[in-house]
């Protein structure tokens, strides 16, 4: 009987832990204070993920937009606690970089005047699970609005500014 139990919990948690198993999830985007602002859905693709953002309360124009190697967003730290960029390698930041990108760079979300914006990009840079910059890994990942336009070259994260809402990457 505990053998029988031991292979059902190792069934159930394959998916989450690297089976390559789940082909969707997503992420609540909250603010600095905490408040949920937007909502974003990630989908296996045959080569790659594609990602779409809907999100408001946020300045118009321009916002860097990143995958960030850690699933913690704390307020309380302005969302430094989800650490840096998936597969971060020095030098390497930006879309236009001829020595990159790294696989947590994305298009930048475009901000309305009436502060919702929405977007939608498809990477072959990272995997939902169970593959290289799997961002459903063991400390899992984030997905980082800034307060400025990424330029997609300068470094370290393209003059992109502070952090103004994440969002913690779960299975669904």
């Amino acid at each position: 009987m505990k053998r029988l139990i031991v292979t059902a919990i190792l069934l159930l948690a394959t998916p989450v832990f690297g089976g390559g198993h789940v082909s969707s999830a997503g992420a609540d985007l909250i603010n600095k204070e905490g408040a949920v602002i937007g909502m974003a859905t990630l989908q296996k693709g045959s080569k790659g993920v594609l990602i779409y953002v809907k999100v408001s309360g946020l300045t118009p124009g321009k916002h860097g937009l990143h995958l960030h190697s850690h699933g913690n967003c704390d307020p309380d730290t302005g969302f430094k606690s989800a650490k840096g960029h998936v597969g971060k390698v020095e030098g390497t930041h930006g879309l236009l970089n001829p020595e990159g990108p790294e696989p947590g760079d994305l298009p930048n979300i475009f901000i309305g005047t009436d502060g919702t914006g929405e977007m939608e990009a498809y990477t072959t840079f990272v995997s939902i699970d169970g593959a290289e910059n799997a961002l459903l890994d063991e400390d899992g990942s984030t997905l980082v609005i800034h307060e400025m336009a990424d330029d997609h070259v300068s470094q370290p994260i393209g003059a992109a500014g502070g952090r103004v809402a994440c969002g913690t990457i779960v299975a669904r």
